[in-house]
């Protein structure tokens, strides 16, 4: 009977067994009488001890793709406490001869660019998977938090007519004999499940049509959307933002602190303490006049500063926003003031929120009032004639999440294949 192949993960409990394994090889040492190679699948690595006589003809080589079979046996200076005695070894696939980089090399020396044309090859180093290993996590306990308190999944269109936000930044699409648009926000479609189910929240990418080339932008991104009915106000969806994004982090720092540490020396806060500042507040405690629409860079930094020193957490939530530097479905806190909000994390916005309208007549004289005519609408306007319940929510972009919490440079790191305004390969 053929032997079924087994993960490195669970060789330990087969001590004294004939086995057979899969991988790529991630390091290699040769010696006269002994060849020493690191497997590596994907639940960890694992050292197999060779004689010439179990490679015969094989030549082996860093990344080729592997199957080994030999025995588990018993080795303390192991990682795990076993290794594998090599009784034969095939190539499955060879890797190239020459490549810029090994799956083993320090990639510190590695631009991102070449980083990203041989992305399978950077992925299975582990500075490189462990971004998206913990992108998995948080994805994972985002749905799983909303999920056990009575949030349904959607999943909705990314071909639209039009705009959430009045037609601005979109890329348009030739669809059949007409124009489209790829989604910039699945805003409207969570309002409908708000009406349908009254707790929603959906995953997926958006699009941004914005001339962007820095750092913090991307033109294509995962949202992590989520509206749910009913609430009081805006506070409601911050208080859950609290609560939700605490757990993540909790789990984060137990289920995977020897990954975070490699990124940053401290675990990630809870952010049941960060403030509540409104947008004047911000600007009287900056001295800042100048901003009068929406906070800079360096206002975000050094309010996380502000925040950090004050209240012990490099956060912060920013209530009441000119209401015009808002989209239209943003329903007011005051005249002027939208009950809209950002979340600051760690000197960057990862979170825009707020409440909506919900009254069919209030949405008409919002688009009225920035010149728009509410006809263009009508089928997202017709919905709030179903029952729609005060209703809010927010979107935290996942790859800003992901490289605030690595702390990464450059948002592009936690972009398995970014798409920037210069990039659209691989």
């Amino acid at each position: 009977m053929a032997l079924q192949r087994v993960f490195i993960s669970d060789l330990s409990g087969r001590v004294g067994q004939t086995v057979l394994i899969r991988g790529w090889i991630f390091r290699l040492r040769v010696l006269a009488r002994t060849t020493f190679l690191i497997i590596k699948d994907c639940t960890g690595q694992i050292q197999c001890v060779a004689a010439p006589e179990a490679l015969r003809d094989m030549r082996p080589k860093l990344d080729d793709a592997v199957e080994v079979q030999g025995v588990v046996c018993e080795d303390e200076r192991a990682k795990g406490g076993v290794e594998i005695q090599v009784t034969t070894a095939a190539i499955l696939n060879r890797a190239a001869q020459t490549l810029p980089f090994n799956s083993s090399s320090d990639i510190r020396s590695v631009g991102n660019e070449i980083l990203l044309e041989y992305r399978p090859l950077a992925l299975r180093n582990d500075g490189v998977g462990a971004v998206f290993r913990i992108q998995a996590a948080i994805l994972r306990h985002f749905r799983e938090w909303l999920t056990a308190r009575h949030f349904t999944e959607i999943v909705s269109s990314k071909i639209v007519s039009g705009g959430t936000e009045g037609g601005t930044n979109l890329f348009e699409i030739r669809y059949f004999d007409r124009a489209a648009y790829l989604a910039q926000s699945p805003q409207f479609y969570k309002e409908h499940g708000v009406a349908g189910f009254e707790r929603v929240f959906e995953t997926g990418h958006v699009y941004r049509a914005e001339p962007h080339a820095t750092s913090r932008h991307l033109t294509e991104y995962y949202s992590l959307d989520l509206e749910m009915g009913f609430i009081d106000g805006p506070e409601d969806v911050i208080e859950l933002e609290r609560e939700l994004l605490t757990y993540i982090f909790e789990r984060l720092n137990s289920d995977h602190w020897p990954i975070l540490r490699r990124y940053r020396q401290d675990k990630l806060p809870a952010l049941s303490g960060a403030p509540i500042w409104t947008f004047d507040e911000c600007v009287a405690r900056l001295g800042r006049a100048d901003l009068i629409n929406d906070l800079d860079p360096e206002a975000e930094r050094q309010l996380c500063r502000i925040a950090e020193e004050e209240c012990g957490v490099a956060a912060a939530f920013v209530l009441g926003f000119p209401l015009a530097s808002r989209p239209f479905y943003t329903h007011p806190l005051t005249e002027a003031r939208a009950a809209g909000f950002d979340l600051l994390f760690d000197g960057l916005e990862i979170t825009t929120g707020g409440q909506r309208l919900h009254r069919r007549e209030d949405l008409e004289r919002a688009l009225m009032s920035r010149g728009i005519d509410p006809a263009s609408f009508e089928s997202h306007l017709k919905m709030f004639e179903l029952g729609m319940p005060p209703h809010g929510g927010l979107a935290i972009g996942l790859e800003r999440l992901t490289a605030q919490i690595l702390r990464l440079s450059n948002i592009r790191e936690a972009a398995l294949y970014p798409r920037d305004r210069y990039r659209v390969t691989p």
